[in-house]
């Protein structure tokens, strides 16, 4: 009885020390440390709040933080950390559109009161349209597919669903889901291992095509939608991986062979052409223009691996596409010679709006979400003009990307938080190519999530609705090998 009433003492006693008011207040001239670093970014409407923690080597005992606009109520937070109520966030948002907002963040450190510099938050006039995220998530594992799935975040609230992960589909390796520009009605994803298929799911139907055809010599990886729907361009590749002697750089993704193609989706034809399958060069990473007329891909020579490794560089390449007769043209573009600048180009997306072509510069290879050096270029494809948008790049790998449908968000992974794991970030861009401060996917408790979630996140894409997607049956199909055969169809 005693020590119910000592438990019952000690849980009111944390109570009070999570909800005290702020007295005897110490004036602090420095922004606080929170986490994550949201000072200064820009935010969308119907953006989730953004819930931070205030982070000190002494015991932070609360946290009281109040934010103010020019119009609307503000919001009030006193806790353990900075957690506001979604409704009211989302009312403040709404009536500070292309205004800012006001951060003041009071904090109780061992036993005493600190008050820091206010900060501002800025609500873009652009809205972020989509629905939410999808992405994949994966424990770091290397050759073991421990654990790992493909899910999907609202990005009002702080609500994550599976769409499937391999604890339903036997421990497959699941990769790269893509929908048709935003919308999940029409999507693919890739899984490998003994039971490999690529799967395309429209209007709530799923087909199972054979994962690798042999006249191709790999499987069908890194797709794109065609804007029509009519297509899906792949790469098919021979990939393997291999481990780094040292600690600055861990693993090395590379291919032994890939060439592009594209599938047709109504004959179950791949679309396969001698420009984009070379003896000597090898492509990869194919994407559409917004338009439909033109493929953009990743192309290198050919050298030995392993050692020649450092010397497999891509350039940016395109070929006209005529969507009416499913052929190419007859002649490849270099739109971006990142070799002359001892550099490797990957993972090329154009805007929706198609003026600006994303992409990441490494300093060899194309897996760069390995490479600490990668960085986020933007090109504008009239001029041919490029920049790296230093506002978003780090000291540490910055790789995948995409954009949202309005073409004026994005969101890309970083390791920029401890080198090892990478986490999502979204930052908006404006008509001139300008981003912002970029500011990481915001979690309920952030300190938590991601100091106990031990995660990397990657593929992310922008949907504009939810994914709806039969877990439970796909995994069964996935096991079954029944697969829908597919034939190449050889353009010249």
């Amino acid at each position: 009885m005693m020590k119910s009433k000592l438990y019952t003492l000690l849980a009111l006693l944390l109570l009070c020390s999570c909800t005290d008011n702020p007295k005897n207040v110490t004036v602090v001239n420095s922004l606080p440390p929170i986490f994550p670093d949201y000072t200064e970014v820009t935010v969308p409407v119907g953006i989730a709040p953004l819930n931070f923690n205030v982070i000190s080597d002494s015991l932070v005992e609360c946290v009281d933080v109040t934010i103010t606009g020019e119009k609307g109520e503000p919001v009030h937070s006193n806790g353990k950390w900075a957690k506001f109520d979604i409704d009211n966030w989302h009312k403040l948002l709404d009536a500070n559109t292309g205004s800012k907002l006001v951060v003041s963040v009071q904090a109780k450190i061992g036993g005493q009161w600190y008050k820091y510099n206010e900060f501002n938050i800025f609500v873009s006039e652009h809205p972020l349209e989509e629905w939410g995220l999808t992405y994949r998530r994966i424990a770091p594992g290397y050759e073991v597919y421990s654990s790992l799935g493909i899910y999907q975040r609202d990005l009002s609230n702080f609500e994550e669903f599976v769409i499937i992960d391999n604890k339903n589909s036997y421990g497959t390796c699941l990769n790269c889901h893509t929908p048709n520009k935003t919308n999940p009605e029409q999507f693919v994803f890739h899984v490998r291992g003994p039971h490999g298929a690529t799967m395309i799911q429209q209007n709530g139907k799923r087909e199972w095509l054979q994962a690798r055809n042999d006249a191709l010599g790999g499987s069908m990886v890194y797709p794109y939608w065609h804007p029509s729907g009519k297509y899906c361009a792949f790469s098919t590749n021979q990939t393997h991986q291999a481990f780094h002697i040292g600690m600055e750089k861990r693993i090395e993704v590379f291919d032994q062979a890939s060439d592009v193609f594209v599938y047709n989706v109504e004959t179950h034809e791949m679309l396969v052409d001698t420009l984009l399958s070379r003896n000597d060069t090898w492509e990869n990473t194919p994407v559409f223009s917004p338009d439909g007329k033109t493929m953009f891909f990743i192309s290198a020579k050919k050298h030995e691996y392993p050692l020649q490794y450092k010397d497999v560089k891509y350039n940016l390449c395109s070929i006209p596409f005529d969507s009416e007769t499913g052929t190419f043209g007859n002649k490849i573009d270099t739109l971006f010679n990142a070799v002359a600048m001892d550099k490797s180009l990957t993972w090329p997306k154009a805007s929706y709006d198609g003026r600006y072509m994303m992409f990441t510069l490494a300093d060899y290879g194309y897996f760069s979400i390995w490479h600490k050096e990668s960085d986020i270029w933007l090109m504008d494809l009239a001029t041919g003009d490029a920049k790296p948008l230093e506002a978003i790049n780090s000291e540490d790998a910055d790789s995948y990307h995409n954009w949202s449908e309005n073409s004026r968000w994005i969101v890309f992974t970083s390791r920029r938080m401890n080198g090892l794991y990478s986490q999502l970030f979204i930052s908006s861009i404006d008509e001139e190519g300008n981003a912002t401060k970029p500011f990481l996917l915001p979690q309920e408790n952030p300190w938590e999530y991601y100091d106990e979630t031990l995660y990397s996140f990657n593929v992310p894409n922008f949907t504009k609705v939810k994914v709806e997607f039969d877990q439970d049956a796909a995994a069964n199909e996935v096991v079954s090998n029944k697969r829908t055969a597919t034939n190449v169809h050889a353009l010249n």
